[in-house]
């Protein structure tokens, strides 16, 4: 698997301040894609054990609230191959940092008969803490959501929603959830 960037401290995919893995690689391509350049599975760099040292070690200090990932495609079936230790090994350092990741996938998609759904694809979403899924929309960009870029998209609980066996939206903060975009 190769990665197409990672920014340390960053604050627009996720809550507080968080490191952010771009994975490459993506056969969605939906139109107006932020990130058109990912798409390619050769794009970036390889995905070594080095660049998970360093990503693990970035997490370390307090003020680094999780890690995200997006991409590219997350779950493109290559990705999870080279995702799914990286998480579990994540999820088992920082215990009490939150994971998040990104996907054009629908959370029915992903599911056990899903087009994307693979050995590795529960073991990953048992990581994770927050999906946001489904394909960006151009006629559903809604500059006032937050993160996320078109109103078809949620924000999953996946601890929730493996529960109970269906997407349970996760709950932001009050402020941010009646925030509305005055036009």
């Amino acid at each position: 698997m190769n990665y197409a960037n990672i920014k340390y401290c960053d604050v627009a995919n996720g809550t507080g301040v968080r490191t952010v893995l771009f994975v490459s690689g993506c056969r969605l391509h939906c139109p107006f894609c932020f990130n058109e350049a990912a798409w390619n599975f050769h794009a970036g760099t390889p995905f070594t054990r080095e660049v998970e040292n360093d990503i693990i070690a970035s997490m370390e200090p307090p003020y680094i609230d999780g890690l995200t990932v997006l991409g590219g495609e997350p779950f493109e079936p290559e990705n999870q191959l080279g995702l799914v230790e990286f998480m579990e090994r994540v999820r088992a350092t920082f215990p009490h940092k939150s994971l998040w990741m990104y996907t054009g996938h629908t959370w029915n998609e992903l599911m056990i008969g899903g087009c994307q759904y693979t050995p590795f694809t529960m073991r990953i979403l048992k990581t994770l803490d927050v999906l946001v899924d489904g394909p960006f929309v151009i006629a559903k960009k809604d500059i006032s959501l937050r993160f996320r870029g078109s109103s078809n998209q949620r924000l999953i609980d996946v601890p929730a929603s493996i529960k109970a066996g269906k997407p349970v939206l996760w709950s932001d903060d009050p402020l941010y959830e009646t925030h509305a975009f005055d036009a």
